[in-house]
């Protein structure tokens, strides 16, 4: 074809009436590449415009936390939102992640158990203390609910989440306490041989042993 002049214009004939016959339908699929492009360059300004807003909240609201200033912190200072209002507004950004665990946290200390069961399940983190620590944490909270099967499970997982000899201990004992408390014997028997079999250096170990003996009494 790129040799013979007629077979080439054989073939530019054949496109142009192809793009006339198909006019509308290929105008279509250039207007959606288009709006894809532009969205997708629209969507990435705006999630950096809402990650700058949640830094900004964030900073406020955390001076306010470590300060123990715990409803400054959850209700904002009047300058700047605070934790709620960042967890909610930016939950999709890191700070507003991170915003939920602090809010959890806060809820917890307040007594407000149940918000802070909220805002724990929406946190997530690839750090692997930090995540075992929430799940930890909506275990205390689950506990204080009166709910001591939901928090042994929660501590099962904090325990388990990245085992490891410095926190999985600490979590198993309270993974028995809890089953203790619903009368599952034989849940909490399970936690402390696991801190007697798998973690035999813990400082741990004294105590599950000695709750152990108790329960087999």
């Amino acid at each position: 074809m790129l040799e013979d002049p007629d077979a080439l214009a054989a073939r530019l004939v054949e496109s142009e009436d192809f793009v006339r016959n198909n006019r509308n339908l290929l105008l279509g699929i250039l207007a959606v590449i288009v709006a894809a492009v532009v969205g997708g360059f629209g969507y990435y300004a705006w999630r950096g415009q809402q990650t700058q807003k949640a830094q900004t909240a964030m900073f406020r609201a955390v001076d306010a936390w470590e300060a123990d200033s715990l409803k400054k912190a959850m209700k904002g200072d009047g300058r700047a939102p605070g934790l709620a209002t960042v967890a909610n507004e930016y939950g999709s950004t890191k700070a507003g992640n991170l915003a939920n665990f602090y809010a959890g946290v806060a809820s917890l200390k307040e007594g407000k158990y149940k918000d802070a069961l909220d805002y724990l399940e929406d946190f997530s983190s690839d750090d692997y203390l930090v995540q075992s620590r929430a799940y930890a944490l909506m275990g205390d909270a689950q506990l204080e609910l009166n709910k001591p099967k939901e928090a042994a499970d929660l501590y099962a997982k904090a325990a388990d989440n990245k085992a490891n000899e410095y926190f999985s201990p600490s979590y198993l004992m309270k993974e028995a306490t809890a089953r203790e408390i619903a009368k599952d014997t034989d849940g909490a028997l399970k936690a402390y041989d696991r801190i007697l079999n798998e973690y035999p250096a813990a400082q741990e170990v004294a105590e599950a042993r000695q709750f152990k003996a108790r329960l087999q009494k």
